[in-house]
């Protein structure tokens, strides 16, 4: 079941449709920067990032799903990329050194988070100062044609309520990108430290 969800994340992620270039453009990631994908699923994010930032940076991936890890472990090592560590979720903020990243990469996580607000708090302190937070989530429900799909409840949040939460926890909007045909794409800044 989990190659299968490997497989399936994957080939969503990096589908023409879902516009990876584009978010790997708009991310604007520099050799030497560190990173955390959070959420990796099959790893397609992490590992790109891994060769953007190159030997002078490191890419943290980080999921809730060990095999997931193992999976991404596993693809670093086989395309020589040694600068990809992996990190179970619950022990992210004692595993990711204070004030060391320059980007967290947060793809399709937003609406699973519980307590937001304590989490992008904690998160704050392992950010450098200007440090980024990229979040792209499923905005609602999607109209194909004629046909309109519905997500399931909790599947997603709205760019709206992303930008309040955000904000009121001490974030502020840098950029927001409408390219993706189902999600919401926004940077925030963090401003405390």
């Amino acid at each position: 079941m989990d190659r299968l969800k490997i497989w399936m994340f994957n080939r969503q992620a990096s589908s023409k449709e879902n516009r990876p270039d584009r978010i790997i453009e708009a991310l604007s990631l520099q050799p030497g920067q560190n990173v955390a994908d959070i959420g990796v699923g099959g790893g397609y994010y992490s590992l790109r990032f891994a060769r953007t930032v190159g030997s002078d940076g490191i890419v943290y991936g980080v999921d809730t799903n060990r095999k997931f890890l193992e999976h991404l472990s596993a693809s670093a090592a086989k395309k020589g990329l040694a600068n990809v560590k992996t990190i179970e979720a619950s022990s992210m903020i004692t595993s990711i050194p204070a004030g060391s990243l320059d980007t967290v990469f947060m793809r399709n996580v937003f609406h699973h988070l519980k307590d937001r607000a304590r989490y992008f708090e904690d998160l704050s302190k392992l950010l450098k100062t200007g440090g980024r937070v990229a979040i792209i989530d499923y905005a609602g429900d999607v109209r194909h044609g004629n046909k309109l799909f519905r997500r399931p409840k909790g599947h997603h949040v709205s760019k709206e309520r992303i930008l309040e939460e955000m904000t009121a926890v001490g974030y502020v909007m840098e950029k927001s990108y409408d390219f993706l045909p189902e999600q919401s794409f926004t940077i925030f800044l963090c401003r405390r430290r």
